[in-house]
């Protein structure tokens, strides 16, 4: 569970710092020797120090919905988590069984279990301690419950809609919870679940697609540039690890960094880039690293990067580099 629970310390101190929070400073704040948790021996992260961690991001990135929207950047990260389950699984139930069986490996605030019923399955997610304290429990459930969501979206390269998410509270900005989760959020008397439609319950896996997904986290930890102090950095550093289905849109962007689309253009202006521009370059980026390190096919390059029309990349791959994808692949 150590290794589990350092691996997720070390993500969401990652994310922390795409939302320009200084690092050193969160895990100082938090009681965290950083050095020795990005050094090779067990060190342990206490519950305590979890707590801390939580509440101080929360703080410092100025956003109360900060578990929702780490669980909405944990995309890329999830690969690293649930590949295993991915190579041994043929259907997304049982992914999802597999799944919530491990569940106790990466918290111990709650359990999850599975529901079979004639027209839909339920994931449920059942606290197992008193919760003592209520900011940093509500942080770490909305953060897993997002999480399932989103890995779904891995498991069938497509984007997965639940029918249902039950909350035994009202949320207050419901318009982002709406955003995150992609459907209206259910006040429950207690329960915490998501609902999907049994038609997701017997599709296989895309396991061929799992090594292109591989390849783009080989790429992302080859740019290593959560550390730069520019938006522009940051933004790129976000896009590149969440482009396994597409890139973002600057609306969708803006809200996981709590700030509205204009602010975040202007302040892109001020470092001298628009979004697009941003955005470009890491689908530049990966479609060179795709057509150099995989051997995919360039149709399925240009769907990962989010184009409806292979005519689309084609294009914007010949004002880019002066060559078609399939001319480039070649040479």
């Amino acid at each position: 569970m150590e290794n589990m629970r350092r691996r997720f310390v070390l993500n969401l101190i990652a994310y922390a710092a795409l939302r320009d929070v200084p690092a050193i400073q969160l895990c100082r704040l938090a009681g965290i020797d950083l050095p020795a948790l990005q050094g090779t021996g067990d060190y342990i992260i206490n519950n305590q120090q979890l707590n801390n961690l939580w509440r101080e991001a929360s703080t410092l990135a100025d956003d109360t919905m900060f578990g929702l929207h780490f669980g909405e950047s944990l995309q890329l990260s999830a690969l690293g988590i649930v590949g295993e389950i991915i190579r041994t699984s043929k259907t997304v139930g049982e992914a999802v069984e597999q799944a919530a069986a491990l569940s106790h490996l990466l918290t111990d605030l709650f359990r999850v279990i599975v529901e079979r019923k004639e027209s839909h399955f339920i994931i449920r997610f059942l606290p197992l301690t008193e919760r003592t304290d209520m900011f940093v429990f509500r942080q770490t459930i909305e953060l897993f419950m997002v999480f399932v969501v989103h890995e779904l979206d891995g498991l069938l390269l497509r984007k997965v809609k639940p029918e249902a998410v039950q909350l035994p509270y009202r949320v207050e900005q419901e318009a982002e919870y709406t955003r995150v989760f992609r459907c209206n959020i259910e006040k429950s008397t207690d329960d915490y679940a998501l609902v999907f439609d049994n038609r997701y319950w017997s599709e296989s896996l895309l396991s061929a697609n799992y090594e292109i997904q591989r390849t783009l986290l080989q790429k992302v930890a080859a740019h290593n540039s959560t550390e730069g102090d520019s938006l522009r950095e940051k933004i790129h550093q976000y896009l590149l690890t969440n482009a396994y289905l597409g890139i973002r849109s600057l609306s969708e962007i803006a809200a996981n960094f709590n700030v509205s689309p204009r602010t975040l253009q202007r302040k892109l202006k001020e470092e001298g880039i628009n979004y697009q521009d941003v955005a470009d370059e890491v689908r530049k980026s990966l479609a060179i690293h795709y057509l150099e390190e995989g051997g995919y096919a360039v149709k399925t390059i240009s769907y990962m990067l989010g184009y409806n029309e292979l005519s689309a990349f084609t294009r914007a791959f010949k004002r880019w580099t002066g060559k078609t994808p399939v001319s480039y692949q070649k040479n």
